[in-house]
């Protein structure tokens, strides 16, 4: 994957998506307060080394900026010149994921937010990343899943049903031809995955643990960082309107299970790193 070179698709006023990625722009710090406030659940977020994978606007790098010496790398130079507006102090990086220029052992916590679903080849990436991490050290990913029946019924990045469980090749050849021709020539279009996917590709050198129930009480709670496509911003006042957050509440659960693997539609995780196993001596 190279340095990105394409025209700013999601700056065109014109796209039927800008108001959708203009809604995203605009929640960009309470985004990143939401992963934050995550991530607390599991460790303590002062005094780390920071990387923000696919950093965007920011917003998540100017939420761990206090306290913590933070990174913030992206493949788009004009989505890092974009920052510059932040007055958080932390440090730009310009590059791909698939060479990522850093030391191994060299970061406490690795943000992917949002990010797994947009790489090419994602299991070197991840190979990638468990070099620079250090030993004992926490990855948080988000990311939407393919098997979702609401994500089915709209792909989170498209708004088309069926979209989320089509591959690259699939998307390039039925749906970017009559839909999005424009962005036929893309190749960062998010290809989504399950949860089984994700557990294959992470869990030999990962313990994964899901924040499902946490990311479903705060987004109750009226957390503005967690959804802002137009279908789930309508499922939301549904379930308010009929007052049913204690029935959905009842059967969330952070389990490797039906819930998450056919309803969740997006995976919050906290990835801690594996110690390698010491051969004992006889």
């Amino acid at each position: 994957m190279e340095v990105e070179k394409q025209a700013a698709h999601w700056l065109d006023e014109n796209h039927p998506n800008y108001k959708r990625w203009k809604r995203s722009r605009g929640i960009s710090l309470q985004r990143g307060e939401f992963v934050k406030y995550l991530t607390e659940k599991t460790i303590k977020a002062a005094g780390l080394t920071v990387l923000d994978l696919g950093s965007g606007e920011g917003g998540t790098s100017v939420a761990f900026a206090n306290n913590n010496k933070v990174i913030s790398f992206d493949i788009s130079l004009l989505r890092l010149q974009r920052q510059i507006s932040n007055v958080a102090k932390y440090n730009k990086v310009l590059g791909s994921a698939m060479q990522l220029p850093f030391k191994n052992n060299k970061f406490d916590l690795i943000i992917l937010q949002d990010v797994i679903e947009h790489l090419t080849d994602a299991k070197k990436v991840i190979g990638e990343i468990s070099k620079i991490l250090n030993p004992g050290g926490t990855i948080f990913m988000s990311t939407p899943n393919k098997y979702s029946l609401y994500n089915l019924l709209a792909d989170p990045h498209w708004g088309f049903p069926f979209v989320a469980i089509m591959n690259r090749k699939q998307q390039k050849k039925y749906f970017l031809p009559l839909f999005r021709k424009s962005e036929i020539n893309r190749t960062d279009t998010a290809q989504l995955f399950s949860l089984k996917e994700l557990g294959d590709l992470l869990s030999d050198s990962f313990e994964l643990e899901l924040k499902t129930i946490t990311a479903v009480q705060e987004l109750f709670n009226g957390n503005k960082g967690i959804i802002w496509s137009n279908f789930h911003l309508r499922l939301l006042t549904i379930i308010k309107t009929l007052k049913l957050e204690k029935l959905v509440l009842f059967f969330v659960n952070n389990n490797v299970g039906i819930i998450n693997s056919y309803f969740t539609p997006t995976f919050y995780f906290l990835l801690k790193k594996k110690q390698p196993h010491k051969n004992s001596s006889v």
